[in-house]
């Protein structure tokens, strides 16, 4: 579910972000950033809440937003896209999977030492 929640964060905070280029020209659509924003969060907090760490959980909601506000703006009001933007988008995706198999990584050692821990405790306990 952590990861439909924040699929359901990032796809309402693009728009939201969208509608703040588009409400230059139609006022109207600040309604969607002002209703989007809370609840990109609302769903952000749940991915939190499911215990994904919140460098990964905020890492994947920035960087995919960031990629899919800047390609909108590029086929919505064709907003450069160029060859360094591209790179940058790339560099950004590869960052925040490191920052997740880092976070993987991390998390299985600390469950491998809990587990190692409770053995101690039973030797120690006789049980």
């Amino acid at each position: 579910m952590k990861w439909f929640f924040l699929l359901c964060a990032v796809g309402v905070e693009v728009p939201a972000s969208l509608s703040l280029r588009a409400g230059v020209d139609n006022p109207w659509l600040y309604l969607v950033a002002i209703v989007g924003y809370p609840l990109s969060f609302y769903f952000l907090g749940l991915v939190l809440k499911s215990g994904t760490p919140i460098g990964v959980a905020y890492g994947i909601w920035g960087a995919l937003g960031v990629m899919l506000t800047a390609c909108g703006g590029a086929v919505l009001w064709a907003e450069p896209l160029t060859l360094p933007i591209a790179l940058g988008l790339v560099l950004l995706i590869a960052g925040v999977l490191l920052i997740e198999f880092g976070s993987q990584a991390a998390l299985k050692k600390r469950a491998a030492e809990t587990v190692r821990d409770a053995g101690r405790i039973n030797d120690i306990h006789g049980t």
